[in-house]
């Protein structure tokens, strides 16, 4: 019997520890932290809306309307939360968070404010209008105030780690058309993270401009000075029209370096309108020869 009370003893310690980390899950504390942000927030913004109503000034608040709210805010707030809670407003992963969720949570404090309003009339005295609206307007930017400060912290720390170690520094070579399509899908794409640092082309007249945010820093004489001194790591060239000969040429100074090197494939593509990231291709055989090869 001893050996089998210990055992049971062991089994119940080794499970412990495992009930205490699963209920200190990161969203569990999330979720807590809402809630109270919520519960506080709800006071906050009906009390200003009476403070608002009587200039600002705390001493020129009626003591009835201020016993009034008192006595209502802090049970009013707790049922607010259970109502929020019902809607689904706590069960929202906001990372990847849309326009449901803003009219989840519009809904849920519309419902709250119009229970505020009959609610404190009903069971205590009527209240100044612009308190009942004031105190609406500011719980539902309360409530989204958390949320979408969570939302924009997660895309700002998504778009910085798009600039991390692991991320390409990329020169572009072509600003025309094609460089800016090309550019356009870098920044917008989900699958690379890639950081078109400069362009280059060889008209003299774009030197010194701009693609959106990326400085045009001059012409294939330049390419090996640039991709020292922005540390590149690799090239994408945007150029499907320029012949073989040309093409050849530039790559040679490409091949200078230990970058990367790929090419959108060709004008067939542009003309799609196709000019992605995804399409780019390695250098081919036929690139570092000019010509077609023989077979």
């Amino acid at each position: 019997m001893r050996p089998f009370r210990s055992g049971r003893t062991e089994m119940k310690t080794q499970h412990e520890p495992e009930n205490r980390k699963s209920f200190l899950k990161p969203w569990r504390i999330d979720i807590f932290f809402l809630v109270l942000s919520d519960f506080l927030t709800i006071h906050l913004s009906y009390f200003l809306a009476l403070w608002l109503r009587f200039d600002c000034i705390y001493s020129n608040i009626p003591s009835e309307y201020l016993n009034a709210y008192l006595r209502f805010i802090t049970a009013y707030a707790a049922g607010a939360v259970l109502l929020f809670s019902a809607v689904g407003m706590y069960r929202c992963v906001w990372r990847f968070a849309s326009y449901a969720e803003m009219i989840r949570i519009f809904f849920g404090s519309v419902v709250a404010s119009a229970l505020h309003m009959f609610l404190i009339t009903g069971l205590l005295r009527r209240m100044p209008l612009s308190y009942y609206l004031w105190g609406a307007i500011l719980q539902f930017l309360f409530l989204c105030l958390p949320r979408l400060s969570f939302r924009f912290s997660l895309v700002m720390r998504d778009i910085i780690h798009r600039a991390d170690a692991t991320a390409g520094r990329v020169m572009i070579i072509g600003a025309g058309r094609n460089g800016q399509l090309l550019l356009r899908d870098i920044i917008f794409s989900t699958e690379f993270h890639d950081k078109v640092i400069c362009f280059i082309d060889d008209d003299p007249d774009k030197w010194g401009r701009y693609i959106g945010r990326v400085p045009i820093v001059g012409g294939r004489d330049d390419i090996l000075a640039s991709v020292e001194k922005y540390q590149i790591s690799k090239i994408f060239l945007a150029i499907p029209s320029a012949d073989a000969e040309e093409k050849r040429n530039i790559i040679t100074i490409c091949n200078e370096t230990n970058c990367v090197i790929k090419q959108i494939p060709g004008l067939y593509q542009f003309a799609l309108g196709d000019v992605t990231v995804s399409n780019l291709q390695d250098i081919s055989v036929e690139d570092l020869l000019g010509r077609e090869p023989i077979r």
